[in-house]
């Protein structure tokens, strides 16, 4: 993140140059130079422009994520409902591979609980994520 910013800012700081060169130059003979100058700036556009294509692909796997765990937030949930439909002496197991085995319901409770805390703490996490690709692909679509 922070070599990007670097990045804008020699960017900045050449386009400035640049620019402080051409209106020097407009006073002598600026044909070649301001061809030249203009090469320049729409090369820099160009890397700018590439720029804006390395958010996409980051954004949509963003997207697939928070997907996954939006549905294993509603099973665990639904799980949730079910366990507290439960009576204390019920018999609640767990798959662990191929084999069940037999776990206590406070004990089960307690886990699925933790399970939502953490994948709600996850789309809290990828939210945020999400909102600052998105703000720096509309900074780098304005520029």
């Amino acid at each position: 993140m922070s070599s990007s910013s670097t990045a804008l800012r020699d960017l900045q700081s050449d386009l400035e140059n640049k620019a402080n060169d051409l209106s020097k130059l407009q006073k002598g003979k600026p044909n070649r130079t301001l061809v030249l100058f203009i090469h320049y700036l729409l090369s820099k556009v160009s890397i700018e422009k590439q720029f804006c294509y390395l958010f996409p692909p980051d954004i949509a796997k963003n997207h697939q994520v928070r997907k996954k765990y939006t549905i294993q937030l509603g099973e665990n949930e639904l799980v949730l409902k079910e366990l507290n439909l439960l009576k204390e002496d019920a018999n609640v197991y767990k798959l662990i591979g191929p084999v069940l085995v037999k776990q206590d319901l406070a004990e089960a409770n307690a886990n699925v609980r933790k399970r939502i805390e953490y994948i709600s703490a996850e789309l809290k996490r990828l939210d945020s994520s999400l909102q600052d690709l998105e703000e720096k692909q509309h900074s780098k679509r304005e520029v």
